[in-house]
């Protein structure tokens, strides 16, 4: 995968995602002016990246820090997911829809997590952990955007759990990155909505080149808050500042091929690019390419996104 092609891909992607043109206007508009500045002072404050996420509970840290030990107590587990009725119902769907078609309905949380089995938990406990809790009364960035954005994410995640060993790296880890990359461009998504009310104004090609950057900086340092292993803060770091001829990290390496392998599938799902186009694929392994074949799963296993009343919030 050549750097031209992951640029194509990008422009054909981030124009799709803002609803643009492709315009390439030389300067930015006011709104996103606004946009940029307000992440830019979030940047260059002390003030807490994390904190501006809302999904992320008081336990999920702790439970991240469980699953990252190869020894944890799967009773006392149990007792802690139990206390998140948004965990218990995701953990029980996955148990179940693993034995559709055996006549058996998993009702416990105990009995779900010993079908899932250790690295099942780690991965669907993550993603449940990082769904971004969307307020139906929200603007129109966050209602329209965050979604796909996670729709993506999420494909990205399960690209880099396939293709992990190919590249030598923690499978939960490459995980871990795929998902969280962009969780700093979710949370721009609140201040896109009070800059533009109308939903019309944000989305010129300087404005995501800039907005991205700076949205990826976001999430590295809502990583290092969050006592995320350092390959997947240096790995989304690097994403940011990819250019030809720069040497990346294994892990940098794979989360862009898999970025690149979702947005593609996402594409060609949306009529935008074609699957039989050779050139789109050039330079990619075979096990890349199995991999791109089975990036449509995800939509289907769980909702991309928690929406919930603004008074839940």
């Amino acid at each position: 995968m050549s750097f031209d092609q992951r640029d194509t891909v990008n422009t054909t992607y981030y124009n799709w995602l803002f609803g643009s043109k492709g315009a390439s206007e030389l300067e930015t508009t006011e709104p996103e002016n606004q946009v940029l500045g307000a992440l830019a002072t979030i940047l260059k404050s002390q003030q807490s990246g994390a904190a501006l996420v809302r999904r992320l509970p008081g336990l999920i840290p702790q439970l991240l820090q469980s699953l990252r030990s190869d020894t944890f107590s799967g009773a006392h587990l149990s007792r802690t997911i139990s206390s998140d009725v948004v965990l218990v119902a995701a953990v029980i769907r996955a148990a179940n829809n693993s034995f559709i078609g055996y006549g058996t309905t998993i009702t416990s949380v105990e009995h779900a997590i010993m079908l899932i089995g250790t690295e099942g938990l780690r991965h669907l406990i993550t993603s449940v952990a990082f769904r971004p809790i969307i307020d139906m009364n929200s603007g129109h960035y966050t209602r329209a955007l965050a979604p796909r954005i996670w729709d993506q994410s999420e494909r990205a995640a399960l690209a880099n759990r396939m293709l992990a060993e190919e590249m030598g790296v923690d499978p939960f880890e490459a995980f871990l990155a795929g998902l969280v990359q962009y969780v700093g461009l979710i949370v721009t998504l609140r201040i896109m909505d009070q800059c533009d009310k109308d939903g019309k104004q944000l989305g010129s090609d300087m404005f995501c080149a800039s907005l991205l950057r700076d949205a990826r900086a976001l999430s590295c340092s809502i990583g290092r808050e969050w006592d995320f292993p350092a390959s997947v803060v240096t790995a989304i770091g690097e994403q940011a500042g990819a250019r030809k001829g720069v040497q990346v990290s294994p892990m940098g390496r794979l989360l862009s091929q898999s970025d690149y392998l979702s947005k593609v599938r996402i594409l060609a799902e949306s009529a935008l690019a074609d699957s039989a186009d050779a050139a789109l694929f050039k330079g990619l392994t075979p096990a890349a390419m199995a991999c791109y074949h089975r990036l449509d799963a995800i939509a289907d296993q769980a909702p991309a996104a928690i929406a919930v009343p603004a008074a839940a919030l």
